[in-house]
This record gives C-alpha cells, structure tokens and sequence, in this order.
C-alpha cells in the first residue's frame, strides 16, 4: 500500500474547466489499485465542489484538500 502523501498517480488539470478535471479524476482514479493515491490539480474553483461530490458519491475517500495560490490539490483513494 501507498504511502498516505504520496500518490499512485498526479492529474495536472490545471488550467482545464468543468467538467474536464471531473473527468479526468474519474478516469484516473480507475487506472490505480484499490488503496492507491490520484492526486489531482486544478484551478477551477468549480472542481472543488465536482470532485469533492465525486467522492461522497462513488465512496472514494477525499484524504486531503488544500488551495494554494489559487491552485487546488486533492488526494484522492480509491476505495474499490
């Protein structure tokens, strides 16, 4: 199993608008094992709350969520 920080996997969403981090954390998060990290970036403030309900919805476990410099980073586990 992965360290909890680190990830399996990064995403750079960065500059992509909704719903394309959405997407792409969806497709990401089934290309790792159970387990796993997807950590995803963004700037999109819509994909705050996207992929926070993405989560909530699909049972993967939102581990971390910081904004920095107008930049958000999740950590994301795949659950099953």
């Amino acid at each position: 199993m992965a360290e909890k920080d680190s990830p399996a996997k990064t995403l750079d969403c960065v500059g992509l608008y909704c719903p394309q981090p959405l997407f792409q954390a969806r497709e990401g998060i089934d290309s790792i094992e159970v387990g796993e990290i997807l950590e995803v970036l963004a700037d999109d403030p819509a994909a705050e709350e996207d992929i926070a309900r993405f989560c909530k919805r699909t049972g993967h476990r939102l581990v971390r969520f910081e904004k920095e410099n107008g930049i958000i980073r999740f950590l994301i586990e795949r659950t099953k």
